[in-house]
């Protein structure tokens, strides 16, 4: 709604970007603009931006600066002089009492080519920053994005935003403040004034680092200024000989040229031009501590339950001791399918787990599907992970995995294996030794198939629905990618009779082992093929009967059960793989 607050934008006034969580340091943004500027109904607001990075003694020059100086106005290039050159990053003021720093750079382009901002290569690099098209991520943080820069349709910038918090940790690092000049205007263009009632034309309000100003503007249709008039001169030059063949001529004079002048008067509707205009001044305080810059020391904010009474406590005791912390196992699915995740298996039930490729941790899994995670370890990783493994913490319970205890106490790992480090090995076992018997691979691999693969690990199974989908992704892997019109050039099914995926397999393998092995051997994947569809879409005894195919035993916490779906598909794929490499002996 636009009203006479519109104009004057005590929104606006309110709010200051030293509180926002993206702090704009260069913007040329047109918000908003509707119709034909000059005519009714026009309606525009432009927001626009600059900055300079100062040193913290030099507060007091620099806000002698405006918008004319540290504004949009001009682009940015190293000079010249006095035979002293200024690199295009650095900011100097008229009277040279301060040096500062521009964090944006604007490269001028052309009339084809738009100009480019650059964020400052120190900024980008200090704080470990990559750029991925227009936004900036930071590796060590989880791929966050810490700058942006958004553009018109025609490709040119018109806003490159930081996030707060790495901002003032920089300028920490730095000794240095952020002072940003900003300039607003609301207009339109209307057939009368009524939208506002200032008594006074102009008007202003000012303050120490603010100045507003409302004006309303008498105009043609078009934009001219009512009742006002232009001057034309027209001179033509005389003493140019077009016959010469490379004619030349000097400075005018009133015997060379001819001149005619009249004036034109603006016509056109009478409009009515309202504008609200705010210039701002502010400044972005540098924080308190350079934790990601300089490595100041934090107080800890992210605290784990260490004992059965729930005590609390945080990395400066965990690093210290030898004990152990547990968690729900849904945080391996928050951090391992986070980019930069990953998850790793040593045995059975133990593994490494992490959000970022440089931080991983040992763990282990409890009888009750719990994790187990060496209190030191946590207590090492950067806060924002901590916050992360935090979410998931709970009071110890059903004692620490024994696997763990094996590999971190005893220095006895178990003989163990994992069914997610095999997944893999046994279907491209099957998929090459089924090509070398048979001419070509019982398997197809689809585009997906390295993505479904990386997530079928038993931590999907959190819940029957989780299970569900774990055994979904099973049969991705297994019966959905089965080549069943190639085996079935082997083996054919009787006329009038259509077999699944599976059933070709099962009728192939039967070649050369008895049918009743052959349907043993693929009654887990027969199981998974089942469980994928849910108990909503099965009978009752058809959802028991596919567990009882696969041996799972469903008084077991979800995570062990989703242990046995992966064990019992991975033994009937090497078993298969079995077969087919004594393909030629049977």
């Amino acid at each position: 709604m636009t009203n006479q607050n519109w104009f004057e934008m005590p929104d606006v006034r309110r709010r200051t970007f030293a509180n926002a969580v993206w702090i704009p340091l260069r913007a040329m943004n047109s918000i908003r603009e509707e119709g034909k500027s000059g005519h009714e109904g026009y309606i525009s607001e432009f927001l626009g931006v600059g900055s300079i990075a100062v040193p913290i003694n030099h507060k007091k020059d620099a806000e002698k600066l405006g918008w004319d100086d540290v504004g949009i106005r001009l682009s940015h290039s190293g000079c010249v002089e006095n035979e002293e050159y200024t690199p295009a990053h650095i900011y100097k003021d008229f009277h040279e009492t301060f040096i500062g720093e521009h964090f944006v750079l604007e490269q001028r382009g052309n009339r084809k080519e738009h100009s480019e901002w650059h964020l400052s290569q120190d900024f980008a690099i200090t704080l470990g920053l990559k750029r991925e098209g227009d936004i900036w991520v930071r590796i060590d943080e989880g791929y966050i994005e810490v700058a942006k820069l958004s553009r018109k349709e025609n490709g040119s910038p018109f806003l490159l935003e930081v996030r707060a918090s790495h901002l003032k940790d920089y300028l920490c690092a730095r000794g240095m403040a952020l002072y940003l000049v900003s300039y607003r205007d609301r207009i339109i263009v209307a057939e009368n004034r009524d939208l506002v009632s200032w008594n006074s034309n102009p008007i202003s309000e000012t303050n120490k680092m603010d100045r507003w100003e409302g004006r309303v503007s008498e105009i043609h249709e078009g934009g001219m200024p009512f009742g006002g008039s232009i001057a034309v001169i027209n001179i033509v030059r005389t003493d140019v000989d077009p016959e010469e063949d490379v004619p030349a001529f000097g400075l005018p004079t009133d015997g060379s040229t001819i001149s005619d002048s009249w004036t034109n008067k603006f016509k056109g509707k009478k409009l009515f031009r309202i504008e609200g205009q705010l210039w701002r001044k502010e400044w972005i305080e540098p924080a308190t501590s350079s934790p990601i810059v300089r490595d100041d020391e934090e107080t800890p904010t992210v605290f784990f339950i260490t004992d059965a009474e729930g005590k609390r406590e945080s990395r400066e005791s965990l690093v210290h001791g030898g004990r152990w912390l547990w968690f729900r196992p849904e945080v391996i699915m928050a951090l391992a399918h986070r980019r930069g995740g990953s998850l790793s298996w040593y045995t059975r039930d133990t593994g490494s787990v992490g959000c970022s490729p440089d931080y991983t941790v040992h763990f282990g899994i409890n009888s009750l599907g719990l994790l187990n995670v060496y209190a030191k370890d946590i207590g090492l990783l950067p806060e924002w992970q901590q916050r992360i493994w935090a979410g998931y913490n709970v009071g110890p319970d059903g004692k620490v995995s024994k696997e763990l205890l094996a590999s971190q106490i005893y220095v006895e790992p178990a003989d163990t294996q994992a069914p997610e480090a095999l997944l893999e090995v046994a279907l491209k076992q099957l998929m090459e030794i089924s090509a070398v018997k048979l001419g070509f691979s019982v398997l197809k691999k689809h585009d997906s198939f390295s993505e479904v693969l990386e997530q079928t690990h038993r931590f999907r199974a959190i819940d029957k629905a989780g299970l569900c989908s774990l055994a979904k992704d099973i049969a991705r892997l297994t019966a959905d990618s089965i080549d069943a019109a190639s085996i079935q050039t082997i083996v054919k099914p009787p006329k009038g009779e259509k077999w699944g995926s599976l059933k070709s397999l099962e009728n192939l393998i039967a070649k050369k082992v008895s049918p009743e092995n052959a349907r043993s051997m693929l009654s887990s994947l027969v199981g998974a093929y089942e469980l994928r569809l849910g108990d909503a879409h099965l009978p009752g005894n058809d959802f028991d009967d596919a567990f009882d195919l696969v041996g799972i035993d469903r008084s077991l916490p979800f995570v062990h059960q989703g242990y046995q779906l992966l064990d019992s598909c991975v033994i009937s794929i090497f078993k298969i793989v079995k077969v087919f490499k004594a393909w030629d002996k049977i």
